[in-house]
């Protein structure tokens, strides 16, 4: 449980401010459509704020929805009040700033740029790309 900030201004626009049911369907239907399984998922939008309740199946998919759910233009905070069963291993996040790639951020965390790959695995189906980063998208760092 805990808070997470996000870049309001980054990430993919799926609703008007304003429209805070119609972003709260937005974000738990693409939470589905990535594949992420939570059971009994609970969306609930308040201005710029994401609150996220249910059981999801792993530490792995409680990570990503938080990722899904951040990583949306006009969201700053996301409230976790998932609760994983077996929570296992330790995951960093990282904020991507201008100009950096994923093997810049291997090289930061692991020592090594050709690393990169275990960053994009990581943050897939949300990654498409290696390339395909921005500035203020937020990233699992897998230790």
């Amino acid at each position: 449980m805990g808070i997470f900030d996000f870049v309001k201004e980054a990430g993919e626009k799926l609703a008007e401010l304003g429209e805070d049911a119609k972003m709260a369907d937005k974000i738990k239907e693409k939470i589905g459509a990535h594949g992420i399984k939570v059971k009994d998922l609970q969306v609930t939008v308040a201005k710029d704020q994401v609150i996220l309740k249910g059981v999801p199946a792993s530490e792995e998919d409680k990570e990503k929805a938080l990722l899904i759910a951040g990583n949306v233009k006009g969201i700053a905070k996301v409230t976790d009040e998932l609760a994983v069963k077996n929570a296992l291993g330790k995951t960093r996040f990282h904020t991507v700033v201008k100009g950096e790639t994923l093997s810049a951020i291997s090289k930061k965390f692991y020592g090594d740029a050709n690393k990169y790959n275990k960053i994009f695995e990581a943050n897939r189906p949300m990654l498409t790309h290696p390339d395909k980063i921005y500035p203020g998208q937020v990233l699992r760092i897998p230790e």
